[in-house]
């Protein structure tokens, strides 16, 4: 009898500590998507690199007790584990001030890795993790083994690299940026803001890519399939804080995009999640699928 094998995505790129000023939280935008994608029912595999230190330890320790694998989270001798300095200003937005040269950012391809990354339905990644060289090479490599690869822009400065976001962009088959994010890429390319519709579809046909989500924070989301496009308003909620709201979105989105083919149905998970997560503190808040089932059937 041949068992079933349970379908997982991979997240690929930054786990680190967000240090604000009330205390510290594990973090690093792949991995927030991959803990909401754990706690919507998904398996989910983060591949990434920490330190030898205590930190890293603490980290790892957090990661399975959420009941996350840290299988593929490589350990590195010579760089520490990644720690993010935020703060939250008064309209609770957050700011971030990004190490360099830590763990994360010298990612080893590694032969297991292959396999992991060439059975998952989908592999999950940022710009960011790709601002030095050897993480770059690794991405790159995996790429190219990927069966579904979504894109999350991310721009996080100074560690914005246009010639490395083109190359992102020609090989990714799903695409979530802000408005912000278009904006730039548009400038990038000399190319002039029109309208959602037609920079959206400028998009689309200079990198090849089908599906495009916009996120537009209180103003919701679209979700862009070849020439249709999908609509949705943001539900109105009580912001604790937007710290990880974008990845909290992209992880609604993922949690229906591998399992369902209704765009109207995968958005609105996006942006109900998205919501559920800014209502509470911090992009890895505690709760059950039971309770954000709950409070999706308050709007949707």
């Amino acid at each position: 009898m041949m068992i079933e094998k349970q379908p997982y995505i991979v997240c690929f790129g930054e786990v680190l500590w967000d240090i604000f000023p009330e205390g510290s939280r594990a973090g690093g935008a792949p991995f927030n998507v991959a803990y909401n994608v754990y706690k919507m029912g998904i398996d989910v595999k983060m591949l990434s690199k920490i330190g030898t230190d205590e930190l890293g330890k603490k980290l790892t320790d957090q990661i399975k007790n959420w009941g996350i694998t840290t299988e593929y989270i490589q350990v590195d001798e010579n760089y520490p584990t990644s720690t993010v300095i935020g703060k939250i200003d008064e309209h609770n937005e957050a700011t971030y001030e990004i190490i360099n040269d830590v763990a994360w950012d010298h990612i080893e391809f590694l032969s297991e890795d292959k396999d992991l990354v060439s059975n998952a339905e989908a592999f999950v990644f940022g710009s960011l993790s790709a601002r030095n060289k050897k993480t770059k090479e690794t991405l790159l490599q995996l790429l190219d083994l990927a069966k579904l690869k979504i894109f999350d822009v991310n721009f996080r400065p100074p560690f914005i690299d246009f010639g490395l976001i083109k190359i992102l962009l020609q090989k990714a088959d799903i695409v979530k940026m802000n408005k912000a994010e278009m904006q730039q890429i548009l400038d990038f390319m000399g190319e002039e803001y029109s309208s959602e519709e037609e920079s959206v579809a400028f998009i689309q046909k200079n990198f090849n890519i089908n599906e495009i989500v916009l996120t537009k924070g209180n103003e919701g989301a679209r979700y862009f399939v070849g020439d249709q496009n999908f609509s949705f308003s943001a539900v109105p909620i009580t912001v604790a804080d937007t710290v990880g709201s974008g990845d909290a979105f992209l992880a609604g989105f993922i949690s229906k995009r591998i399992k369902d083919d209704n765009p109207g149905e995968i958005i609105k998970q996006g942006i109900a999640l998205g919501a559920f997560i800014t209502s509470k503190p911090g992009a890895c808040p505690d709760y059950t699928s039971q309770e954000f089932e709950q409070f999706k059937g308050l709007y949707f």
